[in-house]
């Protein structure tokens, strides 16, 4: 069996920032490995186009340029959010505002997203609602390792 649209397939991978050298970001072993039914838009097209067609055993490498991960960084998407939005009964809790922290949140139509925090100040605290792997050529090295027809089950969630 190959992997095709609706099979439910399963994977282990590595994945490396920029390239094969680059820093661990993801490891999954036989223990923990990545299971998801192939074509129905959950993983990155781009991923799914470059392990289409491989059978049980099968290895895979490849890079990922930004524009076919997560894009390139969007500096619209990194904006000043007063510090009031922070408070909670009037106080500003410190621990959460911390450089580096993700806080999800949510936009103004109540979509969830997260942001990561990139400098507080005095009066507003700068969030990067990027993708945290934004900007970042990808590379993915791997084996397949099931494929199996999907359930009605899994077909319908």
């Amino acid at each position: 069996m190959i992997i095709t649209k609706d099979k439910v397939v399963s994977l282990v991978y590595e994945l490396r920032l920029g390239s094969k050298e680059g820093e661990v970001i993801e490891a999954l072993n036989q223990d923990n490995p990545l299971t998801f039914l192939f074509g129905t838009g959950n993983l990155l097209p781009s991923f799914e186009q470059n392990i289409d067609g491989l059978a049980v055993g099968d290895s895979f490498d490849f890079n990922l340029k930004a524009k076919d991960a997560y894009g390139e960084v969007n500096e619209s998407a990194i904006v000043d959010v007063p510090l009031s939005a922070f408070s909670h009964n009037g106080e500003v809790d410190e621990d959460l505002l911390r450089v580096g922290s993700t806080i999800p949140m949510r936009d103004n139509a109540g979509n969830r997203l997260n942001g990561i925090v990139k400098e507080v100040g005095k009066e507003t605290v700068s969030m990067d609602f990027n993708h945290p792997l934004a900007g970042n050529q990808l590379f993915f090295k791997g084996k397949v390792t099931d494929i199996r027809e999907a359930t009605e089950e899994e077909m319908e969630h």
